[in-house]
């Protein structure tokens, strides 16, 4: 589900501010009982015989060049640095999206060990510096808008990747799997799975202070497109009002660079002389960063990529678990209240609870304790939405590896690092 200009809106010119506020109402939560999930996974690709040797950017033309001929149920793009994202179809079962998305895996992996190169799982790339891959008008309108924040943007564009897990928005009334309290329940739950699924600890070669590299580079950089919303009981509002006071980063151009503005929110813009289309809108919404987006389904986007070939398995099935089992709804919602009064009034990702998540990981007792009665809340749930025997003993060995001893992947790749040997 790369991001894109919806292909269901018509273009219409010279939206106003209250047709803004009620189109991104109506086209931001479809709600409804939770039927379908997805996932989208972002790989670093490297050289096939050493991971730490990045693929020059001939063969990596090349290789996805061959990649686009593939019959791939998901759809494959690339992001600014070169990283390969596959993002599959909506499923119908979480057991549906796994294989459809292994096999499609599996068909990338064996296409590119034949250009000799290979895909590794890291939230931070963690020893070259960012580079861009591509030179498109919208990735140089955003360098230009980024930069202006700090050097975080072009690591967040071209150095990271994560495990981006979709799940439908629930029902429009109350409940474990109402829109409300999965809304709520994302914002807070949201920095149990930073915690438990860090893996970006280094960059440059070096150690950063974080479990989560990746996650402290949205915290660092724009606020008005990378906070969250309040949350004051009304996500429909909540997120339209965030949408109209975020800055608009580019004004798109037929030729030549876009158009970067100062400052100019999407609010500014519609009271204008010359007020944004219902296409700016649309490609306005792609280009807020939140931790959870709503674009018709909720998008989970703070999970670091995940190490192993299979290693994205486990974030999408216990996400999946605790947001569309009831019970384990349940279980999680009562598990994460007390960390709400730890996060305060400041929206993630830069109030306490989710600075803590990114730099200790499950180092932090509070955060431990919640991440074991999720994951195994997710654990009992699992053969109750099907899971494979496979994916359930998956979930099992994470949890006996890293939440029940309060440590997550980056704590294994500190030690890896420590001596002198990282894995693919």
């Amino acid at each position: 589900m790369p991001d894109s200009v919806s292909g269901c809106t018509e273009h219409r010119s010279g939206v106003t501010e209250a047709e803004v506020e009620a189109l991104v109402r109506g086209i931001c939560f479809k709600t409804g009982p939770p039927r379908t999930l997805g996932v989208e996974l972002e790989w670093h690709v490297h050289e096939l015989r050493d991971p730490r040797l990045p693929a020059p950017p001939v063969r990596l033309e090349a290789a996805y060049a061959a990649l686009r001929t593939l019959p791939l149920t998901s759809a494959l793009t690339v992001e600014p640095g070169g990283q390969l994202e596959l993002s599959s179809a909506p499923a119908a079962s979480l057991m549906e999206c796994v294989r459809s998305v292994s096999a499609d895996l599996d068909v990338v992996r064996a296409t590119l060990r034949e250009s000799e190169l290979a895909i590794s799982g890291f939230g931070h790339e963690p020893w070259n510096p960012p580079t861009r891959y591509l030179r498109e008008p919208r990735y140089d309108a955003m360098e230009v808008y980024l930069d202006r924040f700090g050097p975080e943007g072009r690591a967040m564009m071209c150095s990271s990747a994560s495990v981006q897990v979709c799940l439908d928005a629930g029902y429009e009334e109350p409940g474990p799997l109402g829109l409300e309290r999965r809304w709520w329940l994302a914002h807070q739950l949201g920095a149990v799975l930073v915690a438990a699924f860090a893996s970006s600890p280094l960059a440059h070669g070096r150690t950063t202070g974080w479990r989560s590299t990746r996650q402290a580079l949205w915290a660092a950089m724009d606020p008005g497109r990378t906070n969250a919303p309040v949350l004051d009981g009304d996500p429909h509002g909540a997120w339209a009002r965030l949408v109209l006071d975020a800055p608009v980063m580019c004004v798109r151009a037929a030729e030549g660079p876009w158009v970067v503005p100062g400052g100019m929110t999407f609010r500014e813009w519609t009271r204008s002389d010359a007020p944004p289309s219902r296409e700016d809108l649309d490609y306005h919404l792609t280009t807020l960063f939140p931790p959870i987006r709503p674009r018709g389904h909720l998008e989970f986007r703070m999970i670091d990529a995940q190490p192993g070939a299979d290693g994205w398995i486990v974030p999408l099935a216990v996400t999946a678990a605790l947001f569309d089992d009831a019970e384990a709804a349940e279980v999680a919602y009562r598990a994460v209240k007390p960390l709400a009064e730890r996060a305060g009034s400041l929206p993630p990702p830069r109030n306490p609870l989710w600075v803590a998540a990114a730099r200790s990981g499950l180092a932090d007792p509070e955060l431990r304790d919640a991440a074991a009665v999720c994951f195994a809340a997710a654990a009992e749930a699992l053969p109750r939405l099907g899971a494979s025997t496979e994916v359930q003993d998956a979930v099992a060995e994470f949890t006996d590896r890293y939440v029940a001893r309060g440590r997550c992947p980056a704590d294994e790749l500190l030690d890896l690092f420590h001596g002198k040997d990282i894995p693919a």
